[in-house]
């Protein structure tokens, strides 16, 4: 990983340029992604950004995808523009059948636990503002995920803007593919020339070839977003998302309900902003949705049908741009905001991530502590239980141990009414620690 400012002299924030080369090591790896990094590491990194002053952060064959989520994350929360150049490629895992970014270690079986997912990604980026972040992608898919992503497309959060090509992998073992599209890319900014993004894309892919690629483009809105110009063969599409101003024209008061099922409407009790019933449950047992029934313009309705319809990125990456926006409106640590990353934390229940759901519910709980509600109060209890039942569920041994410290440390201050809920987590925690599964 290599890290390095390059200042311009400009007052205004530089904007930060994510460069990710990953694959599979061995007979697995169907791409040379490491190989465009030297071409890349030749443009000037105002190139990568247009901006006068960049960030230009490196990740070259990265092993373990905590670490490429935690330089995702870093560099989301960086201020100016953020550019995401991302080489590799793309694979399903067998049991949940979601796009992952295969990393080094990755192999077929073990796809869930040693590559990136790729809700990840948009979840991270789609809470940045619209407009501010691009992602441009040279991949190669395997034959399942490239049926995926020819039906699907490839899901950004609203106001992210996406250019690229996926390439199918050919159907005889030969040597890995080379990302020309990228290399492309770097050529025509160490000619000197800085097209706009749009101009670029098709330049880049003229270049490259590729009969029977994927070309990715997206604007920065719906409405906005379009098909690039056709060259050769190649097939192209538009990347799919739910965005807020198709749901609804701004997010809208919900009933605050008893605890119930998905689909199983009970009666209102009260009035009052997004906020989720917490559920006073054993974490052995399944925990509530945190979807409330909606009123009939809420959004729940159109994110939950794409999670149940198994488009977990799309759901994740709507979920997360109404958080945003939630944000902007009544700032951190409100209860609209609270709601909004609670139904993230839900989200990733039902796309079976349990480490990613039991982060955000423990995130959940330190936000409503922050706002100095009780510690015997029902939704701070809730989202601890919730945050407990979901790390039991974690099967990634090291992604457990990172997430224990802190849930240790809420289940200490929030017992819940659980008896002895302390004591279970104390003693997978000790089975975990001796390498044993619990």
């Amino acid at each position: 990983m290599l890290g390095v400012v390059i200042t311009g002299g400009d007052s205004a924030a530089p904007g930060t340029a994510l460069l990710i080369a990953a694959a599979p090591v061995g007979k697995g790896r169907l791409i040379d992604a490491s190989s465009v990094l030297p071409a890349l590491a030749a443009v000037p990194p105002s190139a990568l950004t247009s901006t006068p002053a960049a960030t230009v952060i490196e990740l070259a064959d990265p092993l373990d995808p905590q670490t490429v989520l935690t330089r995702i994350r870093s560099a989301a929360a960086a201020e100016g523009p953020l550019f995401v150049y991302i080489a590799g490629q793309l694979q399903l895992d067998r049991k949940q059948r979601l796009l992952h970014l295969a990393l080094a270690r990755s192999t077929p079986t073990t796809m869930r636990y040693t590559a990136l997912p790729w809700h990840w990604l948009a979840a991270e980026t789609a809470i940045r503002p619209p407009g501010t972040t691009t992602v441009v992608v040279d991949l190669v898919a395997d034959a399942e995920a490239w049926q995926h992503v020819a039906s699907q497309g490839l899901a950004l959060g609203h106001g992210n803007r996406l250019y690229g090509r996926v390439a199918p992998a050919p159907q005889r073992r030969g040597p890995a593919a080379t990302p020309d599209y990228l290399k492309a890319c770097a050529a025509i900014w160490r000619s000197g020339a800085r097209p706009d993004l749009a101009a670029l894309h098709e330049q880049a892919a003229g270049r490259a070839g590729g009969d029977g690629a994927l070309l990715l483009t997206a604007g920065t809105s719906p409405a906005e977003q379009r098909v690039a110009a056709a060259w050769g063969p190649a097939r192209q599409i538009a990347a799919q998302q739910i965005a807020p101003e198709q749901i609804a024209a701004a997010p809208s008061p919900v009933t605050h309900i008893a605890p119930h099922r998905i689909g199983t409407p009970s009666p209102a009790t009260q009035s009052a902003p997004p906020q989720v019933a917490a559920v006073r449950q054993a974490t052995a047992r399944p925990v509530a949705t945190a979807l409330a029934v909606p009123s009939p313009d809420d959004p729940h309705p159109a994110i939950l049908a794409a999670a149940q319809a198994g488009r977990h990125t799309e759901a994740a990456a709507a979920a997360a741009a109404w958080e945003q926006q939630e944000l902007r409106t009544h700032g951190p640590g409100s209860v609209q905001a609270i709601h909004w990353l609670e139904v993230r934390a839900d989200l990733a229940r039902l796309a079976r991530d349990p480490g990613l759901s039991c982060e955000l519910w423990m995130a959940a709980a330190e936000a409503r502590l922050t706002r100095r509600q009780a510690l015997d109060d029902l939704d701070v209890e809730g989202a601890v239980d919730r945050a407990h039942h979901q790390w039991e569920q974690i099967r990634d041994l090291p992604r457990a141990r990172a997430l224990a410290p802190t849930l240790v440390r809420l289940r200490r201050i929030v017992p819940g009414r659980q008896r002895g809920a302390l004591q279970v987590l104390q003693r997978r925690l000790e089975s975990l620690h001796s390498g044993r599964p619990a």
